[in-house]
């Protein structure tokens, strides 16, 4: 019998042992891939399919965006409601999402209803249809969007510091006007489906309580598409891009966009490497110490001793090509200079002092413990699957990063903070 005047053992994340369930793979017809994770007690899976059409590869400013928004607005033979409903009517929902290098089509939904769901899934991605009524409302939309965020100095500094560290041409620094959107038409969307989706790279990612027939459902309806096989993206490897990253560091810009705010946005961002690089995953542990998690010394600086902010964060983009390591933050106008003060003078503890083993051990704790998060459930695990296969990585950097955060020193961080956390390699940007 449980003796409950006795306290349970505590046991530390860190000494879990961790396993990444392995993917099933199987290639369709036309050789699509498909990695499958076959698990979970409830009837329910989720199925993405993955192209190689985000806005890396447009040919004007914002078509990759509003091709994607617009494959569930109507096909030759349903109307964006009927498509909708359709979704609907079994309980589940069909998404779409736009990103840098890939586009995104995923549908979630109970197991049977699975061959109803398909091949109107596949409507979408091969008969499209970019009414000029669908693209006028989206037009109309965006731009309404577009200036009631133009007036928030946290959008327009995510934008600037983007375009600062990459340059407005490249694929990760460009941004939309708002003539953007009028200069859109429904040829050129057409012209950018039809390139990137209906004969595209793709890639598919399935997971959840799988049918037993779940090949063979997915090669029925996507088997004998134009698609082709997905490619790994990198700059030397199929990612299009139309100006080199012209980083400059150490430049710092005061921006008043807003003259009666009240606050400002703060972004400090040096360049970084992928996850390629083999000092990654050791600024990962680095990063969390800095400002990664809620007990930061970010955050308990600049949040909890200094009042200036809610909340500050640092991470490192999730780019598959060249990236940036960002601190960013919104502060009261009266603050923001002496935040980023107190900003620089963490860089300063950490390049200069040893981190001490209790808040290692906590932040080894908690990275591993967001770790054993993202192995709950399938849809945890095929993302994870997802960012190691579009990354063009494999298993073993998901055991080497475990190995890293249980075993990297205090030396070896204070090493990694000399390397990086050098405020001459840092934009600085402040908009008001």
């Amino acid at each position: 019998m449980l003796n409950r005047t006795k306290a349970p053992l505590i046991k530390d994340a860190i000494e879990f042992k961790l396993h990444l369930k392995p993917y099933d793979k199987f290639v369709l017809d036309n050789g699509v891939e498909v990695f499958a994770i076959n698990a979970g007690a409830q009837d329910v899976l989720q199925i993405e399919l993955v192209f190689s059409a985000g806005n890396s590869y447009e040919t004007q400013h914002t078509v990759a965006a509003a091709t994607n928004h617009l494959l569930k607005n109507g096909t030759s033979t349903k109307t964006a409601f009927q498509i909708n409903e359709h979704f609907d009517y079994y309980g589940a929902y069909c998404t779409r999402a736009c990103y840098n290098e890939t586009a995104t089509v995923s549908l979630h939904t109970l197991s049977k209803h699975l061959p109803v769901l398909l091949p109107v899934m596949k409507e979408i991605i091969t008969d499209a249809a970019f009414s000029e009524e669908e693209l006028a409302i989206f037009k109309q939309n965006s731009k309404q969007k577009l200036s009631v965020n133009l007036k928030k100095c946290e959008f327009v500094a995510n934008r600037l510091i983007d375009a600062y560290l990459y340059g407005e041409q490249h694929p990760y620094g460009k941004y939309t006007k708002a003539e953007d959107y009028d200069a859109l038409s429904t040829d050129v969307l057409k012209k950018h489906f039809q390139q990137y989706y209906v004969q595209g790279n793709c890639v598919i990612f399935v997971a959840g309580k799988l049918p037993d027939d779940i090949e063979q459902q997915l090669n029925y309806n996507f088997g004998a598409l134009s698609l082709k096989k997905h490619v790994a993206i990198t700059v030397d490897n199929g990612l299009p891009v139309t100006e080199e990253p012209g980083i400059v560091t150490g430049d710092k810009k005061r921006i008043v966009n807003d003259e009666t705010g009240l606050q400002g946005a703060i972004r400090i961002a040096r360049p970084f490497p992928n996850r390629h690089h083999p000092d990654f995953q050791k600024v990962m542990v680095l990063n969390t110490v800095f400002g990664g998690f809620f007990g930061s010394r970010l955050m308990t600086n600049i949040r909890e001793e200094k009042g200036y902010t809610y909340g500050i964060h640092s991470y490192v983009q999730n780019h598959i090509g060249p990236t940036a390591w960002m601190i960013s933050t919104e502060a009261g106008k009266d603050v923001c200079e002496a935040a980023i003060g107190e900003i620089y003078k963490e860089m300063k503890v950490l390049r200069e002092e040893l981190i001490d083993e209790e808040e290692l051990l906590l932040v080894r704790n908690y990275l591993i413990g967001i770790i054993l998060g993202d192995l709950d459930g399938p849809f945890h695990i095929i993302s994870r699957w997802k960012s190691i296969i579009l990354n063009n990585l494999d298993e073993q950097y998901f055991y080497d990063s475990i190995q890293t955060i249980k075993n990297i020193s205090a030396e070896e961080l204070r090493d990694v903070s000399l390397k990086y956390l050098q405020p001459e390699a840092f934009q600085e940007l402040v908009v008001l």
